[in-house]
């Protein structure tokens, strides 16, 4: 499944400031958010990434943050932080029935993806749709042959989820390309 050139670039654009306390746009980092396919061709970009709360801004302190998730990139939640990803869903494509410990804000930039909720619930979002995710097992099902979805997602760790005497932990269920959060 070729993915180069199905969705535009994502651009994301980084503020900061200069020496006078004025507002500019960072140079750190390209301000191409690069996306990165799974066997399953499924492509993340990490597009932001945070530890900590309330967020040091402080000597850029943030910005190093991002850089070192860069440099080894974190399971779908960053502990003690939030995350900012993009991904991109191939047509005819579904990702594995899986839940994190989180609460997920995942809005539709391009295309409709099912959401599947493991009770059979599910519903079609179109672009603008918004889910907010908390902590159950769903999945992403693009049913399209021939349109990719993107979709944002912006992920903060959550409590482990109990109802009655059980806690539902972190359940990947073998999600291509995904590690264990941190």
């Amino acid at each position: 499944m070729a993915h180069i050139g199905a969705l535009p670039k994502i651009h994301r654009y980084i503020t900061a400031h200069n020496d006078e306390g004025k507002a500019i746009f960072s140079t750190k980092f390209d301000e191409e958010s690069k996306m990165k396919a799974n066997d399953d061709g499924i492509a993340f970009a990490l597009s932001y990434t945070t530890k900590g709360f309330p967020v040091s801004l402080d000597k850029n302190e943030d910005l190093k943050v991002y850089e070192r998730y860069l440099n080894d990139a974190p399971g779908l939640v960053v502990s003690g932080g939030t995350v900012l990803r993009h991904v991109d869903i191939p047509p005819a494509t579904a990702c594995a029935m899986h839940r994190t410990v989180s609460l997920d804000y995942g809005a539709v930039l391009e295309g409709e993806v099912e959401l599947l909720l493991d009770s059979g619930e599910k519903r079609l979002m179109k672009r603008g749709d918004v889910a907010i995710q908390r902590g159950t097992m769903h999945q992403w099902i693009n049913h399209s042959e021939t349109e990719w979805t993107r979709m944002l997602f912006v992920l903060q760790e959550s409590k482990p989820l109990k109802i009655g005497n059980e806690t539902f932990e972190e359940n990947l269920a073998g999600m291509a390309g995904v590690r264990s959060s941190d």
